[in-house]
């Protein structure tokens, strides 16, 4: 049996922290109990931090960790697209896997236990095969001209096949309204949906909107310019064009947890969409991505008064410095500091785990679960001249510092 004590535990069973809390596990890091300590001096090891679960990354792109470094930021979507375009496959095999080996074995130290990865390909699946993290591939779909959607949908069974030679859990998903024909957004969401999740880049920026809603714009005007096909102008949001081919393909309400992913845009009538629409609805933010590319947060107020889960995802190191969930969440808090610490963890945890259907094992720290153990440090308190609101809502809680970094425990 092993004993951690923190100024700070949360356990996530409820938002906020046990001061001087304690938790014990067994040897194999399943939980015992956790509590308050009668005296923190005599604990053998008390942290002058914050004790939570294991992180959970809700969305990567873990085998594009070749690409670190490699692009330029603040070029807007259709920039990025055209990056991409260009990078990917400038390295060897070898040089890859390497590289997003040691990505993986970076968010792990760092306490991240699970994560939703998005795959194009093969390159990552004998990693994860062998890897303690826990990840859920998503088989990313590409495909614009309709008259292909059956040769995709072959190529992406194949590959699902290959990853469960591996022993993954992976299904199609599909990409984004843009990158695909109606027809292949349907046919990937309805293969997907048989594992019972699905994931899909939405409403990520500006760029997006205008194009769907207005057939105009830099995303529009690239697409013409390199002779790709444009997607239907529907004049309404990405976010609801999708949910439209979900329900051309499936009942309403879609069973099955489906992770919105960025949704930059999303507005109050698309939340009601989705809620109406998806029996469990899932909303993954990738702020540090979202300022990498087109310097815009997603609508965090909004979110949560939608009441969607939240989840936090790094997505990859083609548009982020670095795959660290505690600088996410110090971003997020640094541009929402009414959001106290303890949402932002089980954001993190929590909500990740629920998302995969982890719930069961991953996600907070209580009795019988196996979470991991991740220590917070470098934690400030409440700042000050801290607005009524912050009080209101965040309490004496504790808060990030630019200086806080996680380690596993």
């Amino acid at each position: 049996m092993k004993r951690f004590a923190a100024k700070y535990l949360y356990t996530l069973t409820s938002p906020e922290p046990i001061v001087n809390g304690f938790v014990e596990v067994e040897e194999d890091g399943t939980v015992l109990r956790t509590g308050v300590c009668a005296d923190p001096s005599a604990e053998e090891v008390f942290l002058d931090g914050v004790l939570c679960p294991g992180f959970v990354n809700a969305h990567c792109h873990v085998e594009l960790s070749y690409m670190k470094g490699l692009f330029r930021k603040g070029t807007g979507m259709a920039g990025f697209i055209d990056q991409i375009n260009a990078l990917r496959d400038t390295q060897s095999l070898e040089d890859k896997v390497r590289k997003l080996s040691d990505a993986m074995d970076e968010m792990w130290e760092q306490g991240v236990v699970a994560m939703a990865d998005i795959s194009n390909c093969s390159d990552s699946f004998a990693v994860k095969q062998r890897h303690p993290m826990y990840t859920r591939t998503f088989l990313e779909v590409f495909g614009a001209v309709p008259q292909e959607c059956a040769a995709v949908m072959e190529g992406v069974t194949r590959l699902q096949e290959e990853a469960r030679s591996y022993g993954l859990d992976a299904a199609p998903t599909p990409h984004s309204c843009y990158t695909m024909s109606p027809q292949l957004v349907t046919a990937s969401s309805v293969a997907g949906l048989k594992s019972g999740f699905l994931s899909f880049h939405s409403e990520e920026s500006d760029e997006e909107e205008q194009m769907m809603r207005y057939g105009s714009g830099p995303m529009w005007d690239n697409r013409i310019a390199n002779g790709i096909p444009t997607p239907p102008v529907t004049g309404t949001s990405s976010l609801e064009y999708f949910l439209d081919r979900l329900k051309a393909g499936v009942p309403v309400p879609v069973e099955g947890n489906v992770l919105l992913v960025h949704e930059c845009c999303l507005t109050e009538e698309g939340a009601a969409v989705a809620k109406a629409v998806l029996r469990h609805p899932y909303l993954a933010v990738c702020p540090l991505s979202n300022l990498f590319i087109h310097n815009m947060l997603p609508p965090i107020p909004l979110m949560r008064e939608s009441g969607i889960p939240i989840c936090v995802g790094t997505d990859s190191l083609s548009s982020n410095d670095q795959l660290c969930m505690v600088d996410e969440l110090y971003c997020l808090q640094q541009a929402f500091p009414e959001v106290p610490l303890g949402e932002l963890l089980s954001w993190a945890c929590r909500n990740g785990a629920a998302f995969l259907g982890k719930e069961d094992v991953l996600g907070t720290l209580e009795p019988g679960k196996k979470p991991g153990l991740v220590y917070i440090s470098e934690v400030g308190s409440v700042p000050a001249g801290a607005s009524a609101l912050y009080l209101a809502e965040a309490g004496t809680a504790p808060r990030l510092t630019e200086k806080s970094k996680s380690v596993r425990l």
